[in-house]
């Protein structure tokens, strides 16, 4: 009996031995689980990016592979969506996807596709697709309408599309930034509304972005929801003034001294590139 006892103890202790070894080579071998590997830069850790709101706003927070988005149903919009986005990301090799589908993880009313057929409006991505090339998953959902606002045609083509291009130049440049943008309500109706599910048109859009290089620096992008192109740096403002906009608390965990030196100014030289 004292035998068998013995070996079932020395049965278990190989079984804890191996479970150890595996989680080992686990850590040190992750591989691709299909999520975002976390080795940019250690002082850009996504919570950065989670804003949060100055007053009470209707919200479901949603996690996606590739971004996080504040919904709300009321307006069928994104308050705001998250991401950090990498230089490596930037040259991912996904095809574009081309499918507009609801949100499988927004619980109540929102957009669909046809609501945006025929309406005079561009379905304007929040988080482009053209930064979700690193994974079949995060460009298919990309694809969400929960990630999608109305948008005006020429500003979607036009200055919109040169503020994505600067920011995945940027990605490039420091290796990684933090990206916060969404639409903008200035008053109870927006702009109207489209579709049976009455999608409620912004009046504007922001996108804020967050780059470390020996130093923290930020900027803001602010364009009303309406054709026309002036220089990309027209449209620039500080993160204090983009939070006074909207109401959004951007990089709070940030210490105070920090925040309020990063947020109360920006530099153009640290953020215009070639193009």
């Amino acid at each position: 009996m004292a035998r068998k006892r013995a070996h079932s103890s020395r049965y278990t202790l190989l079984k804890v031995a191996i479970c150890i070894a595996i989680l080992l080579l686990a850590l040190l071998y992750p591989g691709n689980s299909g999520q975002k590997s976390g080795d940019g830069n250690d002082m850009l850790d996504m919570e950065l990016a989670i804003p949060q709101f100055t007053k009470s706003t209707k919200s479901q927070v949603i996690e996606h592979i590739g971004y996080t988005v504040s919904y709300n149903e009321q307006r069928r919009n994104a308050n705001w969506v998250a991401y950090e986005l990498t230089g490596q990301e930037v040259d991912g090799t996904e095809p574009r996807g081309s499918k507009f589908i609801p949100d499988p993880d927004v619980k109540g009313r929102q957009a669909v596709d046809d609501d945006y057929r025929n309406s005079g409006w561009d379905r304007g991505h929040l988080a482009p697709a053209a930064d979700m090339k690193w994974s079949e998953q995060a460009m298919d959902e990309s694809f969400y309408l929960s990630n999608v606002s109305p948008q005006n045609g020429n500003l979607n083509r036009g200055v919109w599309k040169s503020i994505e291009e600067l920011t995945r130049d940027n990605a490039q440049r420091y290796g990684e930034i933090l990206v916060v943008t969404g639409p903008v309500f200035t008053n109870k109706k927006g702009l109207g509304y489209i579709g049976d599910n009455r999608v409620m048109i912004p009046n504007a859009f922001y996108k804020v972005l967050l780059a470390y290089d020996n130093g923290y620096t930020a900027i803001g992008f602010y364009c009303e929801n309406v054709s026309g192109k002036k220089k990309l740096q027209t449209y620039a403002k500080s993160i204090d003034e983009i939070e006074e906009i909207t109401g959004i608390d951007f990089f709070h965990l940030l210490s105070d001294e920090i925040e309020d030196d990063v947020e109360r100014r920006f530099d153009w030289n640290d953020w215009k590139t070639e193009n």
